[in-house]
């Protein structure tokens, strides 16, 4: 197996980050530095910033209806952190992508460094979709001027909006939508409307590329 997979298979690393990792000096084959390419047998030992890895025997992922009041990290500094809702068997596990704390639905995790990357990586463009609460109703102009691009600090930022006229908000008052996009960056959705004067009360995701979150209740997890 090449060095490259092997790392991804034995890290939550994709492929491409491995190969970055082998050229920055971070990874070692029996103690001696690994060269991009270089095949792994049985008996090889692999140590990544000296920690010893290996690949698990299989690839598990699984889905999670997160919580609001929850940090997606190892360290939540004073709040809880979603690897509390794990059981032991999957406390390994990465997430694929982030929701911040005031943000609730569907997070994938997963050991499967290649499958973190097709599901991350701005080039394959997988579909989110949101279920997201304004504070005051979205007029048309700001709806097209959203749907065509604001300038946000770190780009632009396009997102596809529906009114959802038929669905109660959870919050009184609130206004509800679904929101598309096939981006990702920090707090994209709520930095969006505010540059327009509006709140995001609440941020559900519904989907993540081909996964749904259909009936799964919050705080559960269900093997995908």
């Amino acid at each position: 197996m090449r060095i490259n997979k092997y790392i991804a298979q034995a890290s939550s690393l994709s492929r491409r980050k491995a190969d970055e990792a082998i050229a920055a000096g971070r990874v070692q084959i029996n103690g001696q530095s690994a060269e991009q390419g270089q095949e792994i047998g049985d008996t090889d030992t692999v140590t990544l910033d000296g920690r010893a890895i290996t690949p698990p025997v299989k690839t598990i992922t699984i889905m999670l209806n997160k919580p609001v009041g929850y940090v997606v990290s190892r360290n939540g500094q004073g709040s809880p952190t979603i690897y509390e809702l794990l059981p032991a068997e999957y406390q390994n596990l990465q997430p694929v992508g982030r929701l911040d704390k005031d943000s609730s639905g569907l997070l994938l995790l997963t050991n499967d460094g290649d499958l973190a990357n097709e599901l991350t990586h701005p080039s394959h463009q997988k579909l989110k979709i949101y279920q997201v609460t304004l504070d005051k109703p979205l007029t048309p102009d700001d709806k097209t001027r959203i749907e065509q691009g604001i300038e946000l600090e770190d780009g632009p930022s396009k997102l596809e909006i529906k009114t959802l006229e038929n669905r109660k908000s959870v919050i009184e008052n609130c206004h509800l939508y679904e929101v598309k996009m096939s981006e990702g960056r920090n707090r994209q959705i709520r930095r969006t409307f505010a540059a327009l004067g509006y709140k995001v009360q609440t941020l559900h995701r519904t989907h993540f590329g081909d996964h749904q979150l259909g009936t799964l209740q919050s705080g559960k997890i269900k093997e995908i």
